[in-house]
């Protein structure tokens, strides 16, 4: 575990601070005197085995729980599913529910916008569609339109890994749901925080994942849908800008977030925080963050 978080912050921060950063869990002598905060190495009553906080803004990570191993992330995967779309560069492009895409998300059982066999929409749209309330359905659908096929996108999936530098991540399915088990598909904390930086680096995806709702017109094509954000971080901790939520029996309730207060951004993610409890991983989330949060730094609007 690495616990040398607030002093970096600090640092950031312009508070002039020394500090070679030990597995020593005890106060530093001198430094709390100086800051105008308590310092503590770590937040408190975190429940999830494997997290990690990062600076936005540089990637440095500030605080981790087992960073470095590899486990199931549920519905985080789709982060990278909206990353190969929009790097496509075709966010207009009508793409057609198939059958086939409705049944793969109803065999496992997945979360769904709601989409029916035939309808037509942009990538745009299905980006929300997606995102939002975590459809399954709308991941597919994505998939076999800008593989073409989802074995060609899955592998878009994995290359685009290793480009970002993430060895420790593979991708199998674009849903995240456990194709063709619990463990193929996988990263780790810290390889996931640097996915999330990349994404949230790019304008459309932001505009996404920070709207709690969307709804869709019903048009020519298509029916009329309102989707709803699971990441409860938007509803109850302010200044949230992202991103998103997963869950799976192996992956239990995951979330991948972000904030911004005042002059300071956090991004992170908590994994397995819960077997079930979408609100223990927001929970999570909130207590990190607030831990990482500087007062002299976060003082100012949020967002």
């Amino acid at each position: 575990m690495r616990t040398f978080a607030r002093v970096l912050l600090a640092a950031i921060a312009g508070v002039a601070v020394v500090f070679a950063p030990t597995a020593a869990a005890a106060p530093v002598s001198g430094i709390s005197a100086q800051l105008p905060f308590p310092l503590t190495l770590q937040p408190d009553g975190v429940r999830a085995p494997a997290a990690a906080l990062a600076e936005a803004n540089t990637g440095l990570i500030v605080w981790s729980r087992q960073p470095d191993t590899r486990l199931p992330i549920a519905s985080i995967a789709k982060v990278m599913t909206a990353v190969v779309v929009l790097e496509s560069g075709d966010l207009e492009r009508p793409v057609t529910v198939s059958r086939g895409a409705i049944d793969s998300s109803a065999a496992y059982g997945g979360s769904t916008a709601g989409l029916a066999p035939g309808e037509v929409l942009t990538a745009r749209q299905l980006l929300y569609a997606m995102m939002l309330p975590s459809g399954c359905d709308a991941a597919y659908a994505l998939a076999d339109a800008f593989g073409p096929g989802r074995e060609a996108f899955v592998a878009k999936m994995n290359a685009t890994a290793q480009r970002l530098g993430m060895p420790n991540t593979h991708f199998t399915d674009p849903s995240g749901l456990p194709v063709p088990d619990d463990y193929s598909t996988y990263s780790t904390p810290a390889e996931l925080v640097r996915l999330g930086r990349h994404a949230m680096a790019n304008p459309v995806f932001r505009e996404i994942v920070r709207a709690p709702v969307h709804h869709q017109p019903a048009g020519p094509a298509n029916h009329h849908h309102v989707w709803e954000n699971t990441n409860g971080l938007l509803r109850d901790y302010a200044g949230t800008t992202g991103i998103k939520t997963g869950s799976t029996d192996a992956a239990g309730t995951c979330l991948l977030f972000e904030a911004a207060r005042g002059g300071q951004r956090l991004i992170g993610v908590v994994l397995n925080s819960s077997p079930h409890d979408l609100d223990a991983a927001a929970a999570d989330a909130a207590r990190i963050m607030d831990w990482g949060f500087l007062p002299i730094l976060g003082a100012g609007p949020a967002g």
